[in-house]
């Protein structure tokens, strides 16, 4: 340690790594990477936009309520089968706190997940400052500072409540470091009661997000590991933490439940379809404890693991021999290893209906570079942790180990989960460098070698110098290379559907931007937040007309985005992609008259004529003439004549508003995406009601429509092309209780007055039918009609 202190890098960094320099330090970094992206206008991604839309309209209701019918049409959403009401509540707090000095709900909600992921950071470094010293501690939680998989999903404007999930988990490693580093009898008989606060913020984490049982999974690790470790390492008296952090998790679990019972339970609640699914395939019978997860976490996991740790501290007694006791945790993991494989169907089963795959890039097999992205070189120095178990174990190594071992393989599996495993990168990588710092730094005492020593001691300099660097540079770059998704040209679009459309109106778009539409427009898209085979096998032409108005289907968005996300269309819809064949082109640069598009083996040539266009397509080297042509520019979109005759079935829409042109086969142009968006030969039922050149189109779907008004303190519904025979009415409580339901006869009607009375109903779903045919769908809150009248 002298040795590492006397060279003057050393020094200074001995210097900031001193707790009263290191804690602001690591804070100013913390929060100067996740305020990157407040210099943007938008919010990132998609989900945010949800949250907000939902915590907005809640404020402006004054109550936090739960049948949210500007999602998810015609049936509306209940927010209580989303995550629990901290999610939402959260920002809300940090809005009323910090509105006095100016700061808009807006901000406030883009600042929250800041907030939490740098007390993350904090909590980090307190937490291995305890277990093991300044160093690793400084090291870990830069590293977690600077790693972008934590700034990802902690930064300005990306809200997730996972965040909230890895913070309380860091809060609660904290709180197992106290006690476990505790020494001296005066804390003998105060040690194991402090184990109450993992078990306290393990159970708070019930109340932010709906998937926040991997707490529990790694709290229980670490209690277990912690035992391995104390029997191993003959330090029997560990045994004891164990058991009192297993305790208070039970506890934990306990308060887990409490929160579902008032702020709304997670995936796997018994108020949840999966929970009471999965419930009733395992034959688990809900009773006090109202989650799944929950009551098998109680029921089973934590009497099992406590019964290990207790069969642990019965061997330990009589097992002194450390052989013995080697060949004992090996046997136990055997056994462990037996049960996962025995039982991997069903864990694996239940894993995938909590965290479904669907073909979004969250749920993708994580690969190396996704590793690399996310941590960088430090992902690349995990293993170096394992020198601690080659010199001289802790307890701390084992607790830690027990994080990782749930951790890193969560970040193997899927690509969301990088986020959550940070931590553990971060904590492994940067108590890893100074173990191998010290090994080099004892070789470097050992050496009679001059050269040697200089050269140890340089390396020495660039591992705990260069990869902090190293890291933080790429940190930092992946940090600035992140840009929203939303554009002026998606809210001016959706600003102006919510002027010209109806409240009770329901929108078609790809899923991605269904939660666009119900910020910016405040209406209810079909699909939102998910893939959704139905809207994609529309836009394929595999879904009828009928089949719109049984959604209630009013206005279909067409755009830029959802061409580049062709591939995705087709993988939701389950069709061949040899079949449809569509390649988005950007405009390269050419000379003369001469428009050039390419992307990877394709490419289109044009060249305008006065009467006719020369226009050829190059396939890997393969000239061909397409069949037809559609030029887009300003606000005309025609079809061109074409100087030759066709020789292939290709079809192009060239776009010079935008720059870009999308190459097709037959199948994918006569798809509605592609009528909708490259022509105006579509069916006369639809009719444009929105274009700014090319990116963005929306179209009125005409057809026996319900548009729900205010008139003299009542609610009408009234029918345009009134051909409907039948109305049905459905009523529900806010809690999502049907109360009321009548079919009235409206034949050779043009309107309806909603009864003044009908049964307490808060939330109105209608069907209009002619005989058994559903003309139209939809949902409304009966006092947001009223009050827009």
């Amino acid at each position: 340690m002298e040795r590492w202190r006397r060279s003057e890098i050393a020094s200074f960094l001995h210097t900031i790594i001193v707790p009263k320099f290191a804690a602001p330090i690591l804070t100013a970094i913390a929060l100067a990477f996740r305020l990157i992206p407040l210099r943007f206008e938008y919010l990132l991604g998609y989900d945010p936009y949800f949250h907000l839309a939902y915590i907005r309209y809640a404020l402006e209701k004054g109550e936090w309520v739960n049948f949210f019918t500007h999602a998810l049409g015609p049936y509306g959403y209940q927010i209580g089968r989303f995550h629990p009401l901290g999610l939402w509540m959260t920002p809300v707090y940090f809005y009323k706190l910090l509105s006095p000095f100016g700061v808009s709900l807006y901000n406030a909600f883009r600042i929250t997940p800041v907030v939490f992921g740098v007390l993350t950071v904090l909590f980090t470094y307190l937490a291995v400052l305890r277990l093991y010293g300044r160093r690793e501690a400084f090291l870990s939680a830069f590293l977690l500072a600077v790693s972008f998989g934590h700034v990802f999903r902690s930064m300005a404007g990306y809200y997730r409540g996972d965040n909230y999930m890895l913070f309380l988990y860091s809060a609660a490693l904290l709180g197992t470091a106290v006690p476990l580093s505790l020494r001296g009898p005066r804390w003998r008989n105060v040690r194991l009661a402090l184990y109450l606060l993992p078990g306290i913020f393990t159970g708070l984490s019930a109340a932010f997000w709906q998937a926040y049982y991997p707490i529990f999974a790694l709290v229980a690790a670490n209690a277990l590991l912690l035992a391995v470790g104390a029997f191993l390492l003959g330090r029997d008296r560990y045994l004891m933490d164990s058991l009192a952090l297993l305790a208070f998790l039970a506890a934990g679990a306990l308060l887990a439940n409490s929160i579902g019972s008032h702020l709304g339970y997670g995936m796997v609640g018994a108020t949840h379809w999966l929970g009471k699914k999965l419930a009733e395939e395992l034959g688990v019978q809900f009773g006090f404890i109202r989650d799944l997860f929950l009551l098998l976490y109680l029921k089973y996991a934590l009497p099992l693991a406590v019964a290990s740790v207790i069969a642990l501290a019965i061997l330990s007694r009589f097992v002194r021999d450390r052989k013995q006791r080697v060949l004992i945790v090996l046997i136990g993991t055997a056994a462990a290893l037996w049960l996962a494989v025995r039982y991997y169907g069903v864990i694996n089963g239940a894993i995938l209906r909590i965290f479904p795959e669907s073909p979004i890039a969250e749920t993708q097999r994580t690969a190396f570079d996704d590793w690399w992205e996310a941590y960088g070189i430090a992902g690349l120095l995990v293993p170096l942790f394992l020198i601690r178990f080659l010199r001289r174990p802790s307890p701390a190594d084992f607790l830690l180990l027990g994080t990782a071992i749930v951790m890193i393989p969560m970040a193997v599996v899927w690509t969301r989960f990088l986020f959550i495993s940070s931590l553990a990168v971060a904590a492994m990588t940067g108590i890893g460098l100074v173990a191998l710092s010290d090994w080099m730094g004892a070789l470097i005492g050992i050496s009679e070698d001059e050269n040697r020593r200089k050269w140890l001691s340089a390396a020495v300099s660039v591992l705990l110098i260069g990869v902090p660097l190293v890291s933080a540079y790429q940190g930092l770059g992946t940090t600035l290379s992140v840009h929203p998704f939303m554009t002026d040209n998606w809210e001016s679009a959706l600003t102006y559907l919510g002027n010209v459309s109806n409240p009770n109106d329901v929108v078609l778009t790809w899923w991605d931007q269904g939660h666009w539409v119900t910020y910016y427009s405040m209406r209810a898209p079909v699909a939102q937040g998910g893939p959704s085979g139905w809207v994609a096998r529309y836009y394929l032409g595999l879904v009828g007309e009928e089949e719109l108005m049984k959604l209630g289907v009013d206005y279909v968005i067409v755009s830029y985005d959802t061409l580049m996300k062709f591939g995705a269309v087709m993988e939701t819809a389950g069709v061949s992609p040899d079949e449809y064949g569509l390649v988005v082109l950007h405009r390269v640069p050419s000379r003369g008259s001469i428009l050039v598009f390419s992307g990877g083996p394709y490419s289109v040539m044009a060249v305008p004529g006065k009467d006719r266009w020369d226009v050829k397509v190059d396939i890997g080297g393969r000239f061909l003439l397409p069949e037809r042509v559609f030029v887009e520019a300003g606000g005309r979109l025609d079809e061109v004549a074409l100087s030759g005759r066709p020789t292939a079935d290709v079809y192009i829409y060239i776009n010079l508003n935008y720059g870009y042109a999308v190459l097709m086969n037959g199948r994918a142009f006569d798809t509605p995406l592609a009528r909708l968006m490259f022509t105006d030969d579509y069916p006369g039922n639809y009719t444009l009601v929105y274009s700014d050149g090319g990116y963005v189109k929306i179209f009125l779907f005409r057809h026996p429509n319900v548009v729900v008004t205010a008139e003299n303190g009542s609610v009408v519904l009234r029918f345009t092309n009134a051909t409907g025979t039948g109305l049905g009415i459905y009523g529900y409580l806010d809690n999502g209780t049907l109360v009321f339901k009548k079919w009235y006869g409206v034949g050779g009607k043009d309107s309806f007055v909603l009864p003044a009375d009908i049964n307490g109903s808060v939330v109105v779903r209608y069907t209009y039918v002619r005989k058994k045919t559903v003309l139209d769908r939809g949902v409304f809150r009966i006092d947001d009609i009223l009050a827009s009248g």
